[in-house]
C-alpha cells in the first residue's frame, strides 16, 4: 500500500496495491500493521456501505464530542468525489477541505480522522461506498454543514441543479453559524 498524508495534516490519501492478470486482480484493501505504521491507531468497529445515484450528495456530515468518529472510505463501484472539511479548532486548517476523486478503478481509499465533516458526490451513474468507522452512529450527536456554504469554496464538480440532497442535508448549518464543535 501507497500512503500519502494530504494538505491537511491528519488525512491520507491511501493506494492499495493490484495485482492482475486476465481474470482481472487481487488487492489488500485493509492492512491492520500497515496501517498503523503509517497513520496511526484506529479501532475501527463498524463497516458501512451506501449505494446512490448521480449527483446524490451525502453531507457534509459530523458527529460531535465523544461520538465523534474517524473514517476509512473507499468506492467499490463506480466515482465520487470525496471532500473532508477540518473542524478541529486548533487545526491551523480549520475551515479548510480537501476534495480527491475516489474510483472503484484506481481503488484509492482515503482516511479522514476524527474532527472532520465528511461527504461526497456521486459522479459516476451510479457508485457503492464502502467505510469503516471507529464509533458507533449516534443521531443526538449529528450536524450537517451546508455543502454550499460560500465561506467554503467547495467545488463539487456538478452544477446544483443535479444535485439531489436529503431534507436533512438541504438544511445544513453554515460554518461561521456554528458557535462550538468539541470532539
Amino acid at each position: 500500500m501507497e500512503f500519502q498524508e494530504l494538505d491537511i495534516k491528519g488525512v491520507w490519501l491511501i493506494r492499495p496495491q493490484r495485482f492482475g492478470d486476465s481474470r482481472g486482480y487481487f488487492s489488500e484493501t485493509w492492512k491492520q500493521q500497515e496501517f498503523e505504521a503509517h497513520v496511526g491507531k484506529v479501532d475501527f468497529i463498524q463497516d458501512n456501505e451506501s449505494f446512490s445515484s448521480r449527483g446524490v450528495l451525502r453531507g457534509l456530515h459530523l458527529q460531535r464530542g465523544e461520538w465523534s468518529q474517524a473514517k476509512l472510505v473507499r468506492v467499490s463501484m463506480g466515482e465520487v468525489l470525496d471532500v473532508a472539511l477540518d473542524l478541529r479548532h486548533d487545526s491551523p486548517t480549520y475551515g479548510h477541505h480537501v476534495a480527491v476523486r475516489l474510483t472503484h478503478d484506481g481503488g484509492e481509499q482515503l482516511f479522514i480522522p476524527r474532527g472532520f465533516a465528511h461527504g461526497f458526490v456521486v459522479l459516476s451513474d451510479v457508485a457503492q461506498f464502502q467505510y469503516k468507522v471507529d464509533n458507533v452512529y449516534a443521531p443526538h450527536s449529528e450536524m450537517t454543514i451546508a455543502f454550499n456554504d460560500p465561506d467554503l469554496g467547495i467545488d463539487w464538480v456538478i452544477a446544483p441543479d443535479e444535485m439531489l440532497l436529503s431534507e436533512k442535508d438541504k438544511k445544513g448549518a453554515r460554518l461561521k453559524d456554528v458557535k462550538s464543535l468539541k470532539f
